[in-house]
């Protein structure tokens, strides 16, 4: 591989990861209400799916999800259904009745870790978008050459960067909490984005 098309894809896997969608609402969303190790969570979730896509991708698993327009709708349907779920449980947990135990203090609720990389890696894996740009990006940077361990290579660098940007955004929330988890901005930011969360599910729903 030439070292240009290397520097394309490292190129393309930073752009991939900045772009502001799912993965990031649910890193965010963790930080900010569970703390620290829950959003660190929520990456591992992610970046797992992540894997999971690529290496579906590398054995020819996802060319029969883009090829198939039944898989597709099922998983993507699946997907913006979760998103909605999501999105209205933050909601119900935000209003004044079932916040009032929480009204004096701005530390995290407390989370198990599991849970916070259960959702992302669920919201992850029911996303076929991240399974198609796998399926449509990755083959065209593989030489013809030992294209199995230039895929593991790629893919290993896209996690790579995935994980750094992602424990950046966690890193930063941690920071930002202080001002963030005021009650106002609390309740703001937590309804602002459960609602990105049921918007994301909705466009999810009806994109082809």
């Amino acid at each position: 591989m030439e070292p240009q098309q290397l520097l394309a894809w490292v190129l393309v896997a930073v752009i991939g990861a900045a772009t502001p969608g799912v993965d990031l609402m649910i890193v965010l969303r963790s930080t900010l209400f569970h703390g620290r190790g829950s959003g660190f969570a929520a990456v591992i979730g992610v970046e797992v799916g992540h894997a999971i896509w690529a290496v579906a991708s590398l054995v020819g698993l996802t060319a029969l999800l883009a090829a198939s327009a039944i898989a597709y709708d099922v998983v993507r349907i699946a997907g913006a259904c979760y998103l909605v779920w999501l999105g209205c449980m933050a909601i119900w947990k935000s209003l004044p009745r079932n916040r009032m135990k929480e009204a004096e203090t701005s530390a995290p609720i407390p989370q198990n870790p599991i849970d916070a990389a259960r959702n992302g890696l669920i919201s992850n894996m029911l996303n076929p978008k991240v399974g198609v740009f796998y399926i449509s990006i990755l083959p065209q940077f593989l030489p013809t050459e030992s294209p199995t361990a230039w895929g593991v290579l790629l893919v290993s660098i896209a996690l790579a960067i995935g994980i750094v940007w992602h424990s950046v955004i966690v890193l930063a929330a941690t920071r930002a909490r202080g001002v963030l988890t005021r009650e106002r901005v609390k309740i703001w930011l937590d309804r602002t984005s459960a609602a990105v969360m049921i918007a994301l599910g909705a466009r999810l729903a009806t994109e082809h």
